[in-house]
């Protein structure tokens, strides 16, 4: 027997210097009535965010923000406010973007889902403010992800800003959480979100996407999401590493989490061989490559492709801006409900 969704939800939020977005991103969390609580993590901001947070509370008692006084990464932020909440329920939303109303609603309107994302809207920062009166209806679609798709759906294609899953959203159930004492990997500051959703599936998860789109992603041109250090390659390659060491998997799950592995390992390798260039030299750097030959074909290749960069057409589902032309993209391509129509559709942008 299935039991009923629960209606509670914790919407986390945590925030690095977000003083110019957090009041949007809470005002859309505030404004669903199924959120039950909104957590915001100062994590070590050097601006007004946690004041701005305060100040954007609606007076329902919903608002929690707490300061951390260093950064300490999204990871150890999201971990504290799972800690201190109480919801059986728990929702991510980046301290940049914002829901369209409803999202929750239709959500928790699907059964049998231990993690449910739904699409997912690229929005040009100059048009955030007017998004919701020209999004888009979608039929929801509902269809289940295993550890194979949501691991294969993480591997970027050159030209591609990052592997397309990977920003999907999903509320998650605490339950389940706590039953597999799943929490996110603190020394992540790259992919701690993939890490947590891999590790899930590996152990049983039902993650459930639906087509129906409430979330919006602010693409700015100025965003740090894209960047990161050399060595928070290597720890996410490791991470990979570790789920096929701590989680039974079959042959093809394994195979993909090997792909995974391999394919951020290449970057590590690449990125190490420019930061040895770069801070050392040349010679020190292809010193380097002899000595890890099995590095060397990631380098060359890495170093090709960058240089023919220009030459191939861009293809991304979330670009890096969309240059304020207004218009709206969308990560699942799925049928859209035509205005006026009781079910006929016609294909998303």
């Amino acid at each position: 027997m299935t039991a009923a969704a629960p209606t509670n939800v914790c919407i986390i939020i945590a925030a690095k210097n977000a003083a110019d977005t957090i009041t949007r991103a809470i005002a859309s969390a505030l404004a669903e009535p199924e959120a039950a609580e909104v957590v915001i993590i100062d994590d070590g901001s050097t601006d007004d965010t946690a004041r701005t947070a305060h100040a954007a509370d609606d007076g329902s008692g919903r608002l929690k923000v707490v300061r951390f006084e260093e950064n300490r990464g999204p990871a150890a932020a999201r971990n504290h406010a799972i800690s201190i909440s109480q919801s059986p329920v728990l929702g991510v939303l980046d301290a940049d973007d914002f829901f369209f109303p409803g999202r929750l609603r239709q959500l928790l309107l699907e059964e049998d889902w231990d993690f449910i994302a739904d699409n997912i809207a690229f929005i040009d920062a100059s048009q955030a403010d007017t998004a919701h009166g020209r999004i888009g209806r979608f039929t929801p679609r509902p269809r289940l992800l295993d550890l194979i798709g949501f691991v294969e759906g993480n591997i970027s294609r050159r030209g591609v800003r990052r592997g397309e899953i990977g920003f999907l959203k999903p509320l998650m159930r605490r339950s389940f959480l706590d039953e597999h004492r799943l929490r996110y990997k603190e020394d992540l500051r790259l992919g701690e979100d993939y890490d947590l959703y891999a590790r899930a599936l590996a152990k049983g998860a039902r993650y459930k996407i639906i087509h129906s789109c409430g979330y919006a992603a602010v693409v700015r041109g100025n965003s740090l999401s894209g960047s990161h250090r050399t060595d928070d390659l290597k720890r996410l390659y490791e991470a990979d590493r570790a789920i096929l060491t701590e989680s039974p998997l079959s042959a093809d799950a394994a195979t993909a989490i090997r792909r995974h592995e391999r394919h951020i390992r290449d970057r590590y390798e690449l990125r190490h061989f420019l930061d040895l260039k770069n801070q050392a030299g040349y010679l020190r750097a292809i010193g380097y490559g002899f000595k890890n030959p099995g590095a060397l074909p990631a380098i060359v290749g890495g170093i090709l492709a960058d240089k023919t960069e220009r030459f191939r057409p861009r293809q991304s589902s979330a670009p890096v801006a969309l240059g304020g032309s207004g218009a709206i993209r969308y990560l699942l391509e799925t049928p859209m409900i035509e205005p006026g129509s009781s079910g006929k559709a016609q294909q998303s942008p």
